[in-house]
């Protein structure tokens, strides 16, 4: 049995604050994901390319009977597309499209996305810097092989391609 001293944090934090997360990489850097957020994840497909749209929209995918837009989120975060491997996935996530609004289905393209891991939640941290149009990346947790930062979902597109989304959706339900 392992002594208190050696246990790892996770398990001081106690089962009942832990929160499921899903890993992926964006360039060297390493994030993570609240599976609560997550939908679904897929293996690499082939997209509807959208003429035209900006170098990050992925392309359209049509999964159980729903167009959803999916976003490649290594170019929208750092300007190079993602790296096409066994370990990249599509991951489905539902975002607000408008604040309170309803929640909506989109698709984000994610590499190294494997693992999943439990972690508390409050040993995640502020570190200080003011995040401007990049207001989804949330605080980071300091593990032994580096940081991991939190992606929030919610706070992933900025309000122009949140508004071009929701019209979309409104029109695909007329």
């Amino acid at each position: 049995m392992a002594s208190p001293a050696s246990r790892s944090e996770a398990d001081r934090a106690g089962p009942e604050r832990m929160r499921l997360y899903l890993l992926f990489s964006l360039g060297r850097d390493r994030y993570a994901l609240d599976v609560r957020d997550v939908a679904e994840v897929l293996p690499l497909c082939p997209l509807k390319q959208v003429p035209e749209a900006p170098a990050w929209v992925a392309g359209v995918h049509a999964h159980r009977g729903e167009l959803i837009p999916v976003l490649d989120l290594n170019q929208l975060c750092f300007g190079q597309p993602v790296q096409r491997r066994t370990s990249t996935r599509l991951v489905l996530v539902d975002y607000r499209s408008a604040g309170s609004g309803p929640r909506q289905r989109l698709g984000l393209l994610l590499e190294q996305t494997t693992q999943t891991r439990r972690l508390d939640p409050a040993a995640f941290r502020d570190y200080g810097l003011q995040q401007g149009d990049a207001a989804y990346l949330g605080p980071v947790l300091e593990e032994h092989d580096g940081l991991l930062q939190l992606i929030r979902v919610d706070d992933l597109l900025p309000d122009s391609v949140r508004a071009l989304l929701s019209s979309a959706a409104e029109e695909g339900t007329a």
